[in-house]
């Protein structure tokens, strides 16, 4: 299977003998060493490789038998003494990293075992519903069956809110070319997932509201929205005798997911292209996910397919849900149920370097002074969503400049989007006269906390990290941990208490404050009265931020 290599300084090239890096959800760190791979997968479930017949298997080549005879010792014990932590499994491998054409591919193990499902969001980029719709399942768990989640195919596109900038990824499913493009090679990874699964879903938004009859222009057989998708009415699989019947599986999750749906227009259908037939009119899906999932696995394969029409993406992303889990319930895949997160997306910060120097937090409404001919490193980027993030050095590079090193000659901006949305921009700035912004001496070293009396108890409160408060609870702060030299002159000031109004000096340390009466509205951040700064200062310099949440009283 293709995925990236790693080379200087975390700088990934798209060699084809590439690996996957590998995330696992008990140490939530990546593997890229490829005897670290084959060790870790066997001495933890061996999730290096996960088959159709739902077996775990390793990938251990021949100068690493040692290690994979020993551990298999250590997994007989581990099964033995924790046989319960050993069923469950996740595993998050990321293909191409840090580059435009970023795959994520999340396998999802449930406690018990069962058939595996997989989900495909994305592969054309103007597609929101979809791919919003499968990231919801990469953080589930399962109490039985397993999941394979892409949630975004396609990143590229998606980026560029682009149907396929470099034609449709969703009719590149046939014998891959001679110099494959990187359409082609994530197809052929996908391909490979397929392979390990049982059922597939491709996620999609589709034009107008497909009916089996004519209606109007935008609702009737040559339209695609609020259908399920099969290739054919049934397909008898070669040499078999054995029939999957897609037409009545499709409809009677229709059956299901239609009596939570009350406006008939949103109602779904079953649409039957008849793909293979010599006079079908959709031959071109001949080339299409699903029908290389059925003509070439035998396993049961549909496109799901909400409206671009309805009136918000929540609703888009409901009704994949809708369908998405009555198919699990059809499979025996038993799941927790993912929530929906509608809020917008909101950076929080950035952390960069300039000229290799010591790393620096940029803030939204901040800006970065460079000297020409300056390096520019963009190391993470800290929002309110993990997944789908891009970072766009604009005039440099490529779509996706994170963890990338520019000289910069010129006044640009850094751009932070997630999937095509833009949602943060940062001014750069070239200064002749001026030094570089670098990390400045009087910010407080990393591992200072500010230590806040609540609860009962004594609370270390890491920088940019959130205090959660009932309102009218009461709190103190008592003062920053472990003192140096680079705390001795610092103020400690929760934005909008006053602890003494005749020498209001800003230093609140040693106040009892009441969440619930001492605090004034208009300096909570967007004035709701909700979320609260504490700001460590050095004159008018901020060189530490820390957060305080109110929330209700049950």
């Amino acid at each position: 299977m293709e995925g990236p290599s790693t080379s200087n300084g975390g700088r990934s090239s798209l060699s084809s003998d590439s690996r996957p890096s590998v995330e696992n959800s008990a140490s939530k760190g990546r593997v890229t060493d490829p005897l670290a791979c084959s060790y870790w997968s066997t001495t933890t479930m061996g999730v290096c490789c996960w088959r159709r017949n739902l077996k775990w298997e390793t990938m251990l080549d021949r100068r690493h038998r040692a290690n994979g005879v020993l551990g298999w010792a250590i997994l007989l014990c581990l099964l033995l003494l924790f046989p319960g932590r050993a069923s469950a499994r996740r595993e998050h491998l990321t293909y191409f990293p840090d580059t435009a054409y970023e795959l994520n591919v999340y396998k999802i193990r449930g406690r018990k075992p069962g058939k595996t499902l997989m989900l495909i969001g994305g592969i054309q980029g103007n597609e929101p519903g979809g791919f919003l719709s499968a990231d919801l399942y990469a953080d589930m768990s399962l109490e039985k069956g397993n999941l394979i989640v892409v949630p975004r195919a396609n990143f590229y596109s998606i980026l560029l809110n682009h149907r396929g900038p470099h034609g449709d990824m969703n009719r590149k499913f046939a014998p891959a070319p001679p110099v494959p493009s990187m359409e082609d090679r994530i197809v052929s990874i996908l391909k490979k997932l397929i392979g390990e699964s049982d059922y597939l879903l491709n996620l999609h938004d589709g034009s107008g509201y497909y009916y089996p009859k004519p209606i109007s222009k935008w609702r009737g057989p040559t339209r695609f929205g609020q259908s399920i998708i099969a290739d054919c009415e049934e397909y008898t699989i070669p040499g078999t005798g054995r029939t999957i019947r897609l037409g009545e599986m499709a409809r009677e999750v229709i059956r299901e997911v239609n009596t939570h749906i009350e406006n008939e227009l949103y109602r779904f259908h079953f649409n039957n292209t008849r793909t293979g037939a010599p006079d079908s009119r959709h031959k071109e899906q001949r080339k299409s996910a699903t029908y290389y999932a059925l003509t070439h696995h035998h396993i049961p394969a549909f496109g799901v397919e909400t409206s671009k029409f309805l009136p918000s993406i929540d609703l888009k992303v409901r009704y994949h849900n809708l369908v998405i889990n009555a198919f699990m319930r059809m499979f025996g895949i038993i799941p927790e149920t993912p929530g929906f997160r509608s809020e917008p997306p909101a950076l929080k910060y950035l952390v960069l370097s300039i000229n290799n120097d010591t790393p620096i937090v940029v803030r939204p409404g901040e800006r970065v002074m460079l000297r020409s001919g300056d390096s520019l490193y963009v190391s993470h980027i800290e929002a309110n969503y993990e997944r789908g993030l891009s970072l766009d050095i604009l005039g440099y590079g490529e779509l996706h400049d994170f963890r990338k090193s520019f000289c910069i000659r010129r006044n640009t901006a850094i751009v932070v989007r997630k999937d095509h949305q833009k949602f943060a921009e940062i001014p750069v700035r070239i200064h002749s006269r001026g030094q570089p912004v670098r990390a400045p001496a009087s910010r407080l070293p990393q591992g200072t906390y500010l230590v806040v009396e609540a609860k009962g108890y004594r609370i270390l409160l890491g920088q940019n990290e959130t205090l959660e408060l009932v309102r009218g609870e009461r709190m103190k702060i008592l003062d920053l941990y472990p003192p140096s030299p680079q705390t001795a002159d610092v103020t400690v000031n929760f934005k909008g208490f006053v602890g003494d109004w005749k020498n209001n000096t800003g230093e609140d340390r040693g106040y009892l404050i009441d969440t619930g009466s001492d605090l004034l509205k208009r300096y909570s951040l967007a004035k709701k009265g909700e979320v609260w700064e504490i700001l460590a200062t050095r004159g008018e310099e901020v060189i530490a931020r820390f957060l305080v949440r109110l929330v209700p009283g049950h």
